[in-house]
């Protein structure tokens, strides 16, 4: 699939209507944003069943500020509608890779369950 453009009218149904997506929050004049874009645009050639959408902070500054947005780029990773993994900075390929597998083979309810004790 690639990546997509994700405004604020479309968050909400892209992250509940699929089971996993990926939010790459970025702005064209961030350094580390321009850096991680060609991994995170790969990695998401490699798995064109997953959604890999990426938010422009300075065109959707309210979706950003709703998210929480302090520091670029911050990659947001939804799971049956469930944020599993919100951490800021530029990931290395192999690191993006680990990631998108574990998240892949997380089991939510279990996990879920397991706050919840």
């Amino acid at each position: 699939m690639a990546t997509i453009d994700l405004t604020g009218a479309e968050f909400d149904a892209t992250v509940t209507d699929n089971d996993i997506v990926l939010v790459d929050f970025w702005a064209s004049w961030c350094g580390p944003c321009r850096q991680f874009a060609p991994i995170y645009e790969r990695v998401s050639e490699k798995h064109p069943d997953l959604v890999f959408a990426k938010v422009d902070t300075e065109a959707e500054q309210a979706l950003a500020a709703s998210a929480n947005i302090r520091s670029i780029p911050t990659l947001m990773i939804f799971k049956q509608g469930y944020l599993v993994f919100n951490q800021p900075g530029a990931l290395p390929p192999e690191a993006l890779e680990d990631l998108v597998q574990q998240v892949t083979d997380l089991d939510v309810e279990a996990a879920l369950a397991t706050q919840q004790d």
